[in-house]
């Protein structure tokens, strides 16, 4: 679905035609073993789900690349907390991540790794695929940076798009006495720009819900009430504006 001009969600990614560039971000490989260590039990297979959520989305872009002619993206832009924890990295860690980058290569010419509050040492991993860790990414009015704090640059106060992860936006949705959450796209403003907000590729969390809890992006520092709702459930739903799922 398009969710501005040239702007399409493709499952829990955007691709950007005029730059055919996939973005993604919070991916948060590790998150289940730190839940181990914790003392909460899952399986673990929370890599395994985010392939095959990874493979799903390549699907889905098929037919928007042979529309633009593209054999390949010319960029994945990983968009902050590709590692969840913040301190050593496991071997685990270490092959998962390798592993992760080796996939992406197959789809683009290059990939771009925009650094996250969880990802202070991502940067070994990275070089190991000669992967240039950045605070942002920006090109032809878009600005792409992860959220936990809003930059000062003047590339960024001249942006007219801004996209950014970090807030893993959800939305509950009630049907009687029954109430589900679903992970969804955020489509506002903040100042003068358009602001897309995109939800975690972590398939273990849903994330944060719009409607009833409190926000942890500087971003969101304001009413949100106007910003539009596209849920992902299979297929993107437009749901309209937040003010109105309340």
């Amino acid at each position: 679905m398009q969710i501005i001009k040239d702007l399409n969600i493709v499952n829990l990614a955007l691709y950007i035609k005029s730059l055919n560039s996939l973005v993604l971000g919070d991916v948060h490989i590790g998150y289940e073993e730190e839940l181990n260590k914790r003392g909460v039990l899952i399986p673990r297979h929370h890599f395994k789900d985010v392939l095959a959520s990874l493979n799903h989305t390549f699907y889905l872009l098929e037919p928007l690349l042979k529309k633009s002619k593209k054999k390949k993206l010319s960029n994945i832009i990983i968009n902050g907390d590709l590692k969840h924890e913040f301190g050593l990295i496991s071997n685990q860690e270490w092959r998962e991540i390798l592993k992760f980058f080796d996939i992406l290569s197959k789809h683009c010419e290059k990939i771009i790794l925009v650094k996250g509050n969880h990802d202070p040492i991502i940067g070994p991993v990275a070089k190991k695929r000669n992967i240039k860790v950045v605070d942002d990414y920006s090109k032809d009015g878009i600005f792409i940076c992860h959220g936990h704090q809003i930059p000062t640059t003047d590339v960024f106060k001249k942006s007219k798009l801004l996209i950014i992860g970090n807030e893993h936006p959800a939305v509950s949705i009630k049907e009687g006495p029954r109430s589900e959450t679903f992970k969804c796209f955020l489509k506002g403003t903040f100042k003068n720009k358009d602001m897309i907000v995109m939800p975690s590729f972590n398939p273990i969390t849903i994330g944060t819900d719009v409607l009833k809890e409190q926000f942890i992006s500087p971003f969101l520092n304001q009413d949100i009430n106007s910003f539009e709702v596209f849920v992902i459930a299979g297929n993107v739903y437009y749901f309209g504006k937040v003010k109105d799922l309340k």
